[in-house]
């Protein structure tokens, strides 16, 4: 096992374009790739589906621990732990950016970024960025917004240069942290996890358009990941105290519905044909498996012998399912197939927002590799 933490990586890297391979049937936000599925916003994050710019890169497990602030990596292959690298404070996410040539280790507290060469998993330098509790790409790769959780703002940068292009206030979202975009990616809707609310933002302004009260304000851990369902009609919201999703429609205008998971739903992930959601249930070492249309309840997975199931995402062919243990300092593999346990890794104190790399998909709007 190594450690590389002064090993450098490439610059930050600049958002890339991707042309679309037949029409778009989304007025979209100029600039974003088309949608050319309107049943399926990740029809082109499908299993396997890699771009020729990720098929070269080295398959590894970035996992952050906002507890021991380092970023240990994971060989998918083996299991075993092949690096761990020093990545601040209070490191909470690994965020691939827009062009899928970069991967940010977000530290909060540090107000840094590490970033890692996702061909080589070796890591760069850190820089600096504004509370960076986490981060997400405008899905025309024009910014890069700073999810500023404790000062309770978006901070939107040029995903280049890092320069700051303009700053969101939203004093009245205690706890913003999670997002998503509508399909046509004109528009955001972060959680406000103390607040329980939603801020919508519009993206080409950066202004704030309104609040959503979620019917039941919980404040303690409310709101937390977001996902927009693949047809566009409906935004998911996790929210930890309510044991289940707020569902709202699909333009983030108002709450429609709520759907109960299990004690403490946090983070939300779509399998590869995008049929099925992943709801995990933190403090009931569960994962919720619902129709990803409608969210009529499939089946539950428990995982053996407890657990507390937090974040990450799926391998590019769709067959594992990797997720942090949070308070249990572990990783956990899944199959999707079944939820069976493949395997239970001891990692560092606190995992969060892993990645698993490569994903599919033409970009990222961040997160844990959000990609469509």
């Amino acid at each position: 096992m190594t450690n590389t933490a002064d090993t450098p990586a490439s610059a930050p890297s600049s958002p890339r374009s991707s042309p679309a391979a037949r029409a778009a049937v989304v007025d979209g936000l100029p600039g974003m790739p088309p949608v050319t599925n309107a049943r399926n916003l990740y029809h082109a994050a499908g299993a396997n589906m890699l771009s020729d710019v990720v098929k070269k890169d080295r398959p590894l497990v970035y996992v952050p621990h906002s507890e021991s602030g380092d970023v240990w990596v994971i060989d998918p292959k083996t299991f075993e732990v092949v690096s761990k690298h020093k990545a601040g404070i209070e490191v909470q996410h690994v965020v691939p950016s827009y062009d899928m040539r970069t991967l940010y280790a977000t530290d909060d507290i540090g107000d840094q970024m590490l970033p890692f060469d996702p061909a080589t998993g070796k890591a760069g330098k850190p820089f600096p960025v504004i509370d960076p509790y986490n981060m997400y790409f405008t899905p025309d790769g024009k910014s890069a917004i700073s999810v500023a959780e404790r000062l309770k703002k978006l901070v939107w940068y040029d995903p280049e240069t890092w320069e700051i292009q303009a700053e969101t206030q939203t004093p009245n979202c205690a706890g913003i942290d999670h997002g998503t975009f509508t399909m046509d990616g004109r528009t955001a809707a972060f959680s406000c996890e103390w607040a329980g609310r939603v801020a919508v933002v519009d993206v080409a302004s950066k202004k704030l358009l309104r609040m959503i009260d979620m019917p039941q304000r919980n404040t303690h851990m409310g709101p937390q990941d977001v996902a927009l369902s693949p047809d566009g009609q409906r935004i998911y919201i996790a929210d930890c105290d309510a044991d289940g999703l707020w569902v709202l429609d699909g333009a983030a205008t108002k709450v429609e519905r709520s759907i109960p998971t299990g004690d403490c739903a946090h983070g939300l992930y779509f399998d590869r044909e995008a049929k099925r959601l992943f709801v995990t249930n933190r403090l009931e070492g569960s994962i919720s498996v619902l129709d990803a249309y409608t969210g009529e309840a499939i089946t539950k997975w428990h995982i053996p012998g407890g657990g507390s199931p937090d974040m990450g995402n799926l391998t590019a062919d769709g067959k594992q399912l990797w997720l942090s243990g949070r308070y249990h300092n572990e990783v956990y593999v899944l199959s999707t197939q079944d939820g069976s346990l493949i395997k239970r890794i001891p990692v560092g104190r606190g995992p969060h927002g892993l990645t698993v790399w490569p994903q599919p998909g033409r970009y990222s709007i961040g997160h844990t590799g959000i990609t469509r």
